[in-house]
Protein backbone atom coordinates (compact mmCIF):
# COMPACT_ATOMS: atom_id res chain seq x y z
CA UNK A 1 0.00 0.00 0.00
CA UNK A 2 2.49 2.63 0.94
CA UNK A 3 4.63 2.35 -2.56
CA UNK A 4 1.24 2.42 -4.30
CA UNK A 5 0.31 5.75 -2.47
CA UNK A 6 3.48 7.32 -3.18
CA UNK A 7 2.78 7.07 -6.72
CA UNK A 8 1.87 10.09 -8.53
CA UNK A 9 -0.53 10.63 -11.85
CA UNK A 10 2.97 11.02 -14.11
CA UNK A 11 4.79 8.79 -12.12
CA UNK A 12 1.96 6.56 -12.76
CA UNK A 13 1.56 7.15 -16.26
CA UNK A 14 5.75 6.87 -17.07
CA UNK A 15 5.45 3.80 -15.97
CA UNK A 16 2.78 2.22 -18.08
CA UNK A 17 4.35 4.72 -20.77
CA UNK A 18 7.33 2.50 -20.51
CA UNK A 19 5.46 -0.92 -20.53
CA UNK A 20 3.63 0.34 -23.52
CA UNK A 21 6.84 1.47 -25.74
CA UNK A 22 8.29 -2.47 -25.12
CA UNK A 23 5.19 -3.68 -25.57
CA UNK A 24 4.66 -2.05 -28.97
CA UNK A 25 8.62 -2.93 -30.10
CA UNK A 26 7.25 -6.46 -29.07
CA UNK A 27 3.97 -5.88 -31.17
CA UNK A 28 6.01 -4.72 -34.33
CA UNK A 29 8.05 -8.05 -34.27
CA UNK A 30 4.79 -10.08 -34.12
CA UNK A 31 2.63 -7.98 -36.54
CA UNK A 32 5.50 -6.75 -39.50
CA UNK A 33 6.90 -10.94 -39.48
CA UNK A 34 3.26 -12.22 -39.20
CA UNK A 35 1.68 -10.35 -42.48
CA UNK A 36 4.73 -12.17 -44.35
CA UNK A 37 4.33 -15.06 -43.17
CA UNK A 38 0.45 -14.60 -43.69
CA UNK A 39 -0.24 -12.35 -46.63
CA UNK A 40 -2.45 -9.83 -46.47
CA UNK A 41 -5.88 -11.58 -46.85
CA UNK A 42 -5.44 -14.28 -43.97
CA UNK A 43 -4.14 -11.02 -42.07
CA UNK A 44 -7.75 -9.70 -42.69
CA UNK A 45 -9.14 -12.73 -41.12
CA UNK A 46 -6.97 -12.13 -38.41
CA UNK A 47 -8.24 -8.39 -38.31
CA UNK A 48 -11.45 -9.62 -38.24
CA UNK A 49 -11.62 -12.18 -35.40
CA UNK A 50 -10.04 -9.31 -33.22
CA UNK A 51 -12.86 -7.01 -34.61
CA UNK A 52 -15.36 -9.17 -32.88
CA UNK A 53 -13.80 -9.69 -29.85
CA UNK A 54 -12.89 -6.40 -28.78
CA UNK A 55 -16.72 -6.10 -29.29
CA UNK A 56 -17.27 -8.59 -26.87
CA UNK A 57 -14.56 -7.07 -24.56
CA UNK A 58 -15.80 -3.56 -24.62
CA UNK A 59 -19.39 -5.31 -23.19
CA UNK A 60 -17.26 -6.88 -20.86
CA UNK A 61 -14.41 -4.22 -19.88
CA UNK A 62 -15.32 -1.15 -21.22
CA UNK A 63 -17.29 0.87 -18.02
CA UNK A 64 -16.48 -1.95 -15.17
CA UNK A 65 -12.69 -1.20 -15.10
CA UNK A 66 -13.35 2.71 -14.66
CA UNK A 67 -16.06 1.98 -12.05
CA UNK A 68 -13.75 0.03 -10.44
CA UNK A 69 -10.79 2.27 -10.60
CA UNK A 70 -12.95 5.56 -9.28
CA UNK A 71 -15.15 3.30 -6.57
CA UNK A 72 -11.37 1.79 -5.23
CA UNK A 73 -9.98 5.34 -5.18
CA UNK A 74 -12.82 6.97 -3.26
CA UNK A 75 -12.60 3.76 -0.61
CA UNK A 76 -8.84 3.97 -0.38
CA UNK A 77 -8.59 7.95 0.27
CA UNK A 78 -11.31 7.97 2.83
CA UNK A 79 -9.11 4.59 4.19
CA UNK A 80 -12.43 2.37 3.70
CA UNK A 81 -10.49 -0.94 3.08
CA UNK A 82 -13.35 -3.22 4.15
CA UNK A 83 -15.00 -1.16 1.28
CA UNK A 84 -12.55 -1.62 -1.09
CA UNK A 85 -12.89 -5.82 -0.75
CA UNK A 86 -16.69 -5.33 -1.33
CA UNK A 87 -15.92 -4.03 -4.37
CA UNK A 88 -13.31 -5.75 -5.81
CA UNK A 89 -15.83 -9.29 -4.93
CA UNK A 90 -18.78 -7.93 -6.50
CA UNK A 91 -16.72 -6.56 -9.90
CA UNK A 92 -15.04 -10.22 -9.39
CA UNK A 93 -18.47 -12.08 -10.21
CA UNK A 94 -20.18 -9.46 -12.72
CA UNK A 95 -16.48 -10.07 -14.68
CA UNK A 96 -16.82 -13.93 -14.43
CA UNK A 97 -19.73 -13.82 -16.04
CA UNK A 98 -19.30 -11.77 -18.54
CA UNK A 99 -16.18 -13.71 -19.81
CA UNK A 100 -17.93 -16.69 -20.04
CA UNK A 101 -21.00 -15.53 -22.26
CA UNK A 102 -18.42 -13.53 -24.27
CA UNK A 103 -15.97 -17.17 -24.86
CA UNK A 104 -19.27 -19.20 -25.53
CA UNK A 105 -20.89 -16.76 -28.01
CA UNK A 106 -17.42 -16.36 -29.90
CA UNK A 107 -16.66 -20.27 -30.01
CA UNK A 108 -19.94 -21.70 -30.18
CA UNK A 109 -21.00 -19.10 -33.46
CA UNK A 110 -17.51 -18.60 -34.79
CA UNK A 111 -18.91 -19.89 -38.34
CA UNK A 112 -21.96 -17.76 -38.33
CA UNK A 113 -19.90 -14.73 -36.86
CA UNK A 114 -17.56 -15.06 -39.80
CA UNK A 115 -20.41 -15.35 -42.31
CA UNK A 116 -22.14 -11.94 -41.25
CA UNK A 117 -18.76 -10.39 -41.46
CA UNK A 118 -18.32 -11.33 -45.16
CA UNK A 119 -15.49 -13.15 -44.70
CA UNK A 120 -16.71 -17.06 -44.12
CA UNK A 121 -12.86 -18.19 -43.64
CA UNK A 122 -12.24 -16.02 -40.85
CA UNK A 123 -13.89 -18.71 -38.45
CA UNK A 124 -10.83 -20.39 -37.67
CA UNK A 125 -9.57 -17.31 -36.44
CA UNK A 126 -12.91 -16.21 -34.55
CA UNK A 127 -12.81 -19.99 -32.78
CA UNK A 128 -9.34 -19.36 -31.61
CA UNK A 129 -9.55 -16.01 -29.50
CA UNK A 130 -12.99 -17.20 -27.94
CA UNK A 131 -11.06 -18.00 -24.63
CA UNK A 132 -9.62 -14.92 -24.14
CA UNK A 133 -12.88 -13.33 -23.02
CA UNK A 134 -13.07 -15.09 -20.29
CA UNK A 135 -9.14 -14.52 -19.20
CA UNK A 136 -9.29 -10.73 -20.11
CA UNK A 137 -12.17 -10.56 -17.75
CA UNK A 138 -10.36 -12.16 -14.98
CA UNK A 139 -7.44 -9.98 -16.23
CA UNK A 140 -9.50 -6.55 -16.17
CA UNK A 141 -10.57 -7.66 -12.22
CA UNK A 142 -7.22 -7.56 -11.04
CA UNK A 143 -5.96 -4.40 -12.92
CA UNK A 144 -8.88 -2.75 -11.92
CA UNK A 145 -8.33 -3.37 -8.17
CA UNK A 146 -4.59 -2.00 -8.69
CA UNK A 147 -5.11 0.93 -10.64
CA UNK A 148 -8.10 1.89 -8.00
CA UNK A 149 -4.83 2.21 -5.56
CA UNK A 150 -2.67 4.08 -8.32
CA UNK A 151 -0.54 0.98 -8.61
CA UNK A 152 0.51 0.72 -12.19
CA UNK A 153 3.09 -1.80 -11.96
CA UNK A 154 1.08 -5.13 -11.65
CA UNK A 155 -0.72 -3.86 -14.74
CA UNK A 156 2.77 -2.46 -16.76
CA UNK A 157 4.29 -5.82 -16.11
CA UNK A 158 1.17 -8.10 -17.21
CA UNK A 159 1.41 -5.80 -20.17
CA UNK A 160 4.79 -6.75 -21.47
CA UNK A 161 4.76 -10.70 -20.64
CA UNK A 162 1.25 -10.44 -22.33
CA UNK A 163 2.59 -9.28 -25.58
CA UNK A 164 5.92 -11.17 -25.18
CA UNK A 165 4.28 -14.95 -25.20
CA UNK A 166 2.19 -13.25 -27.90
CA UNK A 167 4.65 -13.27 -29.88
CA UNK A 168 6.56 -16.66 -29.10
CA UNK A 169 3.81 -18.07 -29.63
CA UNK A 170 1.24 -16.77 -31.84
CA UNK A 171 4.28 -16.90 -34.65
CA UNK A 172 5.43 -20.17 -33.71
CA UNK A 173 2.22 -21.13 -34.18
CA UNK A 174 1.28 -19.76 -37.52
CA UNK A 175 4.42 -21.08 -39.04
CA UNK A 176 3.68 -24.37 -37.58
CA UNK A 177 0.12 -24.76 -39.60
CA UNK A 178 1.06 -23.09 -42.46
CA UNK A 179 4.00 -25.71 -42.97
CA UNK A 180 1.72 -28.29 -41.29
CA UNK A 181 -1.78 -27.56 -43.25
CA UNK A 182 -0.42 -25.10 -45.95
CA UNK A 183 -3.87 -22.92 -44.93
CA UNK A 184 -3.34 -20.00 -44.35
CA UNK A 185 -6.47 -19.61 -42.55
CA UNK A 186 -5.32 -21.91 -40.03
CA UNK A 187 -2.14 -20.12 -40.14
CA UNK A 188 -4.00 -16.77 -38.88
CA UNK A 189 -6.19 -18.88 -36.30
CA UNK A 190 -2.59 -19.87 -34.48
CA UNK A 191 -1.21 -16.69 -34.56
CA UNK A 192 -4.40 -15.50 -33.16
CA UNK A 193 -4.29 -18.50 -30.37
CA UNK A 194 -0.88 -17.07 -29.51
CA UNK A 195 -3.06 -13.96 -27.94
CA UNK A 196 -5.33 -16.23 -26.18
CA UNK A 197 -2.18 -18.31 -24.57
CA UNK A 198 -0.28 -14.50 -23.72
CA UNK A 199 -4.50 -14.04 -22.21
CA UNK A 200 -3.68 -16.98 -19.97
CA UNK A 201 -0.07 -16.52 -18.61
CA UNK A 202 -0.82 -12.88 -17.60
CA UNK A 203 -3.26 -13.88 -15.74
CA UNK A 204 -2.02 -15.99 -13.71
CA UNK A 205 1.32 -13.22 -12.95
CA UNK A 206 -1.57 -11.21 -11.83
CA UNK A 207 -3.32 -14.02 -9.94
CA UNK A 208 -0.07 -13.67 -7.95
CA UNK A 209 0.53 -9.97 -7.82
CA UNK A 210 -3.01 -9.88 -6.18
CA UNK A 211 -2.89 -12.35 -3.62
CA UNK A 212 0.12 -10.50 -2.00
CA UNK A 213 -1.14 -7.16 -2.24
CA UNK A 214 -4.66 -8.21 -1.29
CA UNK A 215 -3.52 -9.83 2.13
CA UNK A 216 -1.50 -6.50 2.90
CA UNK A 217 -4.64 -4.66 3.05
CA UNK A 218 -5.76 -3.11 6.24
CA UNK A 219 -8.67 -4.47 8.05
CA UNK A 220 -10.07 -1.18 9.06
CA UNK A 221 -13.20 -0.44 11.28
CA UNK A 222 -15.48 0.69 8.10
CA UNK A 223 -18.34 -1.20 7.36
CA UNK A 224 -18.71 -2.22 3.99
CA UNK A 225 -22.16 -1.56 1.88
CA UNK A 226 -24.05 -4.95 0.66
CA UNK A 227 -23.07 -6.74 -2.36
CA UNK A 228 -26.49 -5.52 -4.15
CA UNK A 229 -25.81 -1.79 -3.18
CA UNK A 230 -21.92 -2.25 -4.57
CA UNK A 231 -23.12 -3.79 -7.53
CA UNK A 232 -25.98 -0.76 -8.38
CA UNK A 233 -22.89 1.84 -8.08
CA UNK A 234 -20.73 0.26 -9.87
CA UNK A 235 -23.42 -0.71 -12.93
CA UNK A 236 -24.51 3.03 -12.65
CA UNK A 237 -21.00 4.01 -13.69
CA UNK A 238 -20.18 1.05 -15.77
CA UNK A 239 -23.21 1.26 -18.06
CA UNK A 240 -23.12 4.33 -19.64
CA UNK A 241 -19.27 3.76 -20.79
CA UNK A 242 -19.91 0.38 -21.90
CA UNK A 243 -23.11 1.77 -23.78
CA UNK A 244 -20.87 4.58 -25.42
CA UNK A 245 -17.75 1.83 -26.16
CA UNK A 246 -19.75 -0.89 -27.42
CA UNK A 247 -22.38 1.55 -29.23
CA UNK A 248 -19.18 3.23 -31.46
CA UNK A 249 -17.38 -0.59 -31.57
CA UNK A 250 -20.92 -1.90 -33.24
CA UNK A 251 -20.55 0.94 -35.44
CA UNK A 252 -17.20 -0.12 -36.15
CA UNK A 253 -18.28 -3.79 -36.80
CA UNK A 254 -21.33 -2.60 -38.92
CA UNK A 255 -18.52 -0.32 -40.64
CA UNK A 256 -16.40 -3.48 -41.88
CA UNK A 257 -19.94 -5.13 -43.53
CA UNK A 258 -20.63 -1.75 -44.80
CA UNK A 259 -17.41 -1.06 -46.68
CA UNK A 260 -16.77 -5.23 -47.54
CA UNK A 261 -20.34 -4.74 -48.95
CA UNK A 262 -19.73 -1.45 -50.98
CA UNK A 263 -16.09 -2.88 -52.46
CA UNK A 264 -17.69 -6.14 -53.33
CA UNK A 265 -20.03 -3.61 -55.60
CA UNK A 266 -17.60 -2.72 -58.25
CA UNK A 267 -14.09 -5.59 -57.32
CA UNK A 268 -13.50 -8.91 -56.70
CA UNK A 269 -13.44 -10.97 -53.19
CA UNK A 270 -10.18 -11.47 -53.43
CA UNK A 271 -8.97 -7.84 -54.22
CA UNK A 272 -11.58 -6.40 -51.55
CA UNK A 273 -9.96 -9.13 -48.94
CA UNK A 274 -6.60 -7.69 -49.85
CA UNK A 275 -8.02 -4.01 -49.62
CA UNK A 276 -9.49 -4.67 -46.16
CA UNK A 277 -5.70 -6.67 -44.99
CA UNK A 278 -3.48 -3.73 -46.06
CA UNK A 279 -6.22 -1.26 -44.32
CA UNK A 280 -5.95 -3.15 -41.27
CA UNK A 281 -1.96 -3.70 -41.13
CA UNK A 282 -2.32 0.62 -41.60
CA UNK A 283 -4.38 0.77 -38.72
CA UNK A 284 -2.16 -1.36 -36.69
CA UNK A 285 0.58 1.49 -37.31
CA UNK A 286 -1.83 4.12 -36.29
CA UNK A 287 -2.96 2.38 -33.14
CA UNK A 288 0.90 2.35 -31.91
CA UNK A 289 0.92 6.37 -30.68
CA UNK A 290 -2.99 5.92 -29.75
CA UNK A 291 -2.23 2.96 -27.31
CA UNK A 292 0.25 5.67 -25.25
CA UNK A 293 -2.55 7.95 -24.22
CA UNK A 294 -4.22 5.26 -22.61
CA UNK A 295 -2.01 5.16 -19.62
CA UNK A 296 -2.40 8.61 -19.08
CA UNK A 297 -6.14 7.86 -19.00
CA UNK A 298 -5.79 5.01 -16.47
CA UNK A 299 -3.65 7.04 -14.30
CA UNK A 300 -5.97 10.35 -14.41
CA UNK A 301 -9.16 8.77 -13.55
CA UNK A 302 -8.19 7.29 -9.53
CA UNK A 303 -5.83 10.42 -9.28
CA UNK A 304 -9.03 12.92 -9.89
CA UNK A 305 -11.32 11.07 -8.35
CA UNK A 306 -8.90 11.19 -5.50
CA UNK A 307 -8.38 14.77 -5.66
CA UNK A 308 -12.20 15.40 -5.45
CA UNK A 309 -12.84 13.22 -2.70
CA UNK A 310 -11.34 15.24 -0.67
CA UNK A 311 -11.96 18.56 -2.06
CA UNK A 312 -8.75 19.12 -3.47
CA UNK A 313 -10.25 20.76 -6.78
CA UNK A 314 -7.23 22.88 -7.69
CA UNK A 315 -5.13 20.17 -7.53
CA UNK A 316 -7.43 17.84 -10.03
CA UNK A 317 -7.63 21.24 -12.56
CA UNK A 318 -3.31 21.09 -12.42
CA UNK A 319 -3.71 17.19 -13.15
CA UNK A 320 -6.03 17.87 -15.88
CA UNK A 321 -4.33 20.38 -17.53
CA UNK A 322 -0.76 18.45 -16.85
CA UNK A 323 -2.38 15.42 -18.75
CA UNK A 324 -3.40 17.22 -21.69
CA UNK A 325 0.18 19.12 -22.28
CA UNK A 326 1.40 14.91 -21.96
CA UNK A 327 -1.01 14.00 -24.44
CA UNK A 328 -0.27 16.75 -26.92
CA UNK A 329 3.72 16.01 -26.36
CA UNK A 330 2.78 12.60 -27.45
CA UNK A 331 0.25 12.56 -29.73
CA UNK A 332 1.12 15.58 -31.77
CA UNK A 333 4.69 14.43 -33.16
CA UNK A 334 3.44 10.50 -33.87
CA UNK A 335 0.59 12.00 -35.89
CA UNK A 336 2.33 14.71 -37.89
CA UNK A 337 5.16 12.14 -38.27
CA UNK A 338 3.02 9.50 -39.91
CA UNK A 339 1.01 12.08 -42.06
CA UNK A 340 3.99 13.27 -43.86
CA UNK A 341 6.00 10.34 -43.83
CA UNK A 342 3.55 8.05 -44.70
CA UNK A 343 5.15 6.37 -48.24
CA UNK A 344 8.33 5.86 -46.64
CA UNK A 345 7.04 3.97 -43.28
CA UNK A 346 4.66 1.92 -44.97
CA UNK A 347 6.53 1.00 -47.74
CA UNK A 348 9.34 -0.50 -44.79
CA UNK A 349 6.90 -1.60 -42.14
CA UNK A 350 4.21 -3.39 -45.19
CA UNK A 351 6.73 -4.14 -47.78
CA UNK A 352 4.51 -2.55 -50.00
CA UNK A 353 4.80 -1.08 -53.58
CA UNK A 354 3.30 -0.26 -56.56
CA UNK A 355 -0.21 0.15 -56.12
CA UNK A 356 -0.59 -1.33 -52.80
CA UNK A 357 1.94 1.34 -51.70
CA UNK A 358 0.01 4.02 -53.04
CA UNK A 359 -3.13 2.73 -51.25
CA UNK A 360 -1.36 2.08 -47.52
CA UNK A 361 0.37 5.52 -47.80
CA UNK A 362 -2.68 7.16 -48.63
CA UNK A 363 -4.67 5.35 -45.70
CA UNK A 364 -1.78 6.48 -43.16
CA UNK A 365 -2.05 10.29 -44.44
CA UNK A 366 -5.55 10.24 -43.01
CA UNK A 367 -4.99 8.01 -40.55
CA UNK A 368 -2.31 9.95 -39.54
CA UNK A 369 -4.49 13.19 -38.94
CA UNK A 370 -6.82 11.14 -36.74
CA UNK A 371 -4.72 10.57 -34.22
CA UNK A 372 -4.78 13.94 -32.95
CA UNK A 373 -8.23 14.11 -32.61
CA UNK A 374 -8.22 10.32 -31.33
CA UNK A 375 -5.70 11.13 -28.58
CA UNK A 376 -8.06 14.95 -27.20
CA UNK A 377 -10.95 12.19 -27.42
CA UNK A 378 -9.49 9.71 -25.16
CA UNK A 379 -8.26 12.58 -23.06
CA UNK A 380 -11.62 14.56 -22.57
CA UNK A 381 -13.84 11.04 -21.95
CA UNK A 382 -11.46 10.04 -19.16
CA UNK A 383 -11.90 14.14 -17.44
CA UNK A 384 -15.35 13.73 -17.77
CA UNK A 385 -15.49 10.30 -16.61
CA UNK A 386 -13.26 11.36 -13.72
CA UNK A 387 -15.80 14.15 -12.21
CA UNK A 388 -18.70 11.31 -12.57
CA UNK A 389 -20.19 12.47 -15.88
CA UNK A 390 -20.39 9.43 -17.75
CA UNK A 391 -23.48 9.92 -19.68
CA UNK A 392 -22.19 13.05 -21.72
CA UNK A 393 -18.88 11.36 -23.17
CA UNK A 394 -21.43 8.23 -24.55
CA UNK A 395 -23.49 10.90 -26.23
CA UNK A 396 -21.01 12.64 -28.27
CA UNK A 397 -19.58 9.24 -29.23
CA UNK A 398 -22.54 7.90 -30.99
CA UNK A 399 -23.39 11.56 -32.56
CA UNK A 400 -19.71 11.10 -34.40
CA UNK A 401 -20.06 6.75 -34.83
CA UNK A 402 -23.14 7.96 -36.39
CA UNK A 403 -21.72 10.35 -38.96
CA UNK A 404 -18.66 7.45 -39.47
CA UNK A 405 -20.79 5.04 -40.30
CA UNK A 406 -22.79 7.20 -43.14
CA UNK A 407 -19.60 8.97 -44.52
CA UNK A 408 -18.07 5.43 -45.19
CA UNK A 409 -21.43 3.90 -46.71
CA UNK A 410 -21.16 7.27 -48.92
CA UNK A 411 -17.38 7.26 -49.73
CA UNK A 412 -16.49 3.74 -50.17
CA UNK A 413 -19.38 3.11 -52.29
CA UNK A 414 -17.50 5.57 -54.78
CA UNK A 415 -14.60 3.13 -56.58
CA UNK A 416 -12.66 6.06 -57.25
CA UNK A 417 -12.62 6.26 -53.55
CA UNK A 418 -13.30 2.90 -52.44
CA UNK A 419 -11.14 1.76 -48.81
CA UNK A 420 -10.03 5.42 -48.55
CA UNK A 421 -13.54 6.20 -47.26
CA UNK A 422 -13.03 4.16 -44.43
CA UNK A 423 -10.36 6.50 -42.42
CA UNK A 424 -11.89 9.34 -43.86
CA UNK A 425 -15.03 8.41 -42.07
CA UNK A 426 -12.98 8.12 -38.99
CA UNK A 427 -11.25 11.56 -39.11
CA UNK A 428 -15.01 12.99 -39.45
CA UNK A 429 -15.72 10.91 -36.44
CA UNK A 430 -13.09 11.56 -34.21
CA UNK A 431 -12.66 15.09 -35.34
CA UNK A 432 -16.62 15.67 -34.24
CA UNK A 433 -16.13 14.10 -30.74
CA UNK A 434 -13.56 16.17 -30.38
CA UNK A 435 -15.56 19.34 -30.51
CA UNK A 436 -18.35 17.83 -28.91
CA UNK A 437 -16.19 16.71 -25.72
CA UNK A 438 -14.36 20.43 -25.77
CA UNK A 439 -17.69 21.69 -25.74
CA UNK A 440 -19.24 19.57 -23.02
CA UNK A 441 -16.22 20.23 -20.46
CA UNK A 442 -16.17 23.91 -20.66
CA UNK A 443 -20.21 23.90 -19.75
CA UNK A 444 -20.43 20.98 -17.17
CA UNK A 445 -17.19 21.37 -14.98
CA UNK A 446 -17.20 24.34 -12.61
CA UNK A 447 -13.37 25.18 -13.15
CA UNK A 448 -13.00 23.43 -16.67
CA UNK A 449 -9.37 22.66 -17.69
CA UNK A 450 -7.77 25.10 -20.86
CA UNK A 451 -7.25 21.78 -22.58
CA UNK A 452 -6.70 23.33 -26.45
CA UNK A 453 -4.73 25.60 -24.83
CA UNK A 454 -2.36 23.63 -23.30
CA UNK A 455 -2.02 21.03 -26.27
CA UNK A 456 -1.46 23.76 -28.70
CA UNK A 457 2.35 24.66 -28.06
CA UNK A 458 3.14 20.69 -28.68
CA UNK A 459 1.04 20.79 -31.95
CA UNK A 460 3.31 23.97 -33.40
CA UNK A 461 6.58 22.13 -32.28
CA UNK A 462 4.90 18.66 -34.18
CA UNK A 463 4.48 21.46 -37.41
CA UNK A 464 7.82 22.44 -37.51
CA UNK A 465 8.66 19.21 -37.30
CA UNK A 466 6.83 18.05 -39.85
CA UNK A 467 8.03 20.08 -42.28
CA UNK A 468 11.56 19.27 -41.58
CA UNK A 469 11.08 16.26 -41.78
CA UNK A 470 9.43 15.71 -44.82
CA UNK A 471 12.21 18.30 -46.39
CA UNK A 472 14.50 15.57 -44.83
CA UNK A 473 12.95 12.71 -47.20
CA UNK A 474 12.62 14.56 -50.20
CA UNK A 475 15.66 15.73 -50.13
CA UNK A 476 17.26 12.01 -49.90
CA UNK A 477 14.49 11.08 -52.30
CA UNK A 478 15.87 13.87 -54.62
CA UNK A 479 19.56 12.33 -54.49
CA UNK A 480 18.41 9.15 -55.40
CA UNK A 481 18.35 7.29 -52.17
CA UNK A 482 16.56 3.76 -52.48
CA UNK A 483 17.15 2.36 -48.97
CA UNK A 484 13.81 1.76 -47.40
CA UNK A 485 15.30 1.98 -44.32
CA UNK A 486 17.54 5.08 -45.03
CA UNK A 487 14.63 6.74 -46.02
CA UNK A 488 12.33 6.29 -43.24
CA UNK A 489 15.19 6.04 -40.35
CA UNK A 490 16.95 9.38 -41.05
CA UNK A 491 14.18 11.07 -41.50
CA UNK A 492 12.83 10.04 -38.19
CA UNK A 493 16.09 10.72 -36.52
CA UNK A 494 16.16 14.61 -37.80
CA UNK A 495 12.43 15.09 -36.87
CA UNK A 496 13.11 13.49 -32.90
CA UNK A 497 16.01 16.32 -32.38
CA UNK A 498 13.98 18.93 -34.57
CA UNK A 499 10.78 18.13 -32.04
CA UNK A 500 12.80 18.14 -28.83
CA UNK A 501 14.08 21.35 -29.38
CA UNK A 502 10.67 22.80 -30.70
CA UNK A 503 9.02 21.45 -27.89
CA UNK A 504 11.55 22.77 -24.97
CA UNK A 505 11.55 26.30 -26.59
CA UNK A 506 8.46 26.39 -27.05
CA UNK A 507 7.25 25.10 -23.38
CA UNK A 508 5.31 22.56 -24.42
CA UNK A 509 6.09 20.71 -21.31
CA UNK A 510 6.96 22.51 -18.08
CA UNK A 511 9.23 22.53 -15.18
CA UNK A 512 6.26 21.32 -13.04
CA UNK A 513 5.66 18.37 -15.25
CA UNK A 514 8.82 17.25 -14.64
CA UNK A 515 9.21 16.92 -11.17
CA UNK A 516 6.41 15.15 -11.54
CA UNK A 517 7.84 12.00 -13.21
CA UNK A 518 10.87 9.82 -11.85
CA UNK A 519 13.85 11.44 -11.60
CA UNK A 520 11.95 14.44 -12.72
CA UNK A 521 14.65 17.04 -11.10
CA UNK A 522 16.97 15.46 -13.36
CA UNK A 523 15.16 15.18 -16.41
CA UNK A 524 14.25 19.30 -16.16
CA UNK A 525 17.56 20.17 -15.67
CA UNK A 526 18.68 18.36 -18.49
CA UNK A 527 16.16 20.14 -20.66
CA UNK A 528 16.97 23.66 -19.34
CA UNK A 529 13.20 24.05 -17.93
Amino acid sequence: MSDSKKQTFLHGTALLAMSTAIVKIIGAFYSIPLKAIIGDVAFGYYSTAYEIYTLLLMISTAGLPVAMSRMISQASSLENYKQVRKIYATARTIFLTLGLLGTALMMLLCRQLAEFQRQPNAWVTILALGPACLLICMMSTYRGFFQGQSNMKPTSVSQVLEAAVKLICGLSLAVALLWYTSNHAYAAGGAIFGVTMSCLISTFYLSHCFRKSYRELPVGNDTAESSGSVAKSLLAIAIPITIGSVGLHILTVLETRVYMSQLLGFMAQQTADLHKGIYNFVQKIFNMPCAFITPITISIIPAITAQITTGDNKGAKITEESAARVTALISMPCAVGLAVLAEPVTALLGGYAGENLALAANLMRVLGICIIFNATVLLTNAIMQAHGHVNLPVINMLIGGFLKLGAIAILTGNQHIGILGTPIGSLLCYLSITVLNVITVRRVLPDPPAIVKNMLRGLLAAVIMGVVTYGAWFGLTYLGITSRIILCAAPIAVGVVVYLLSAIKLKAITREDCLLLPKGEKIANLLHL
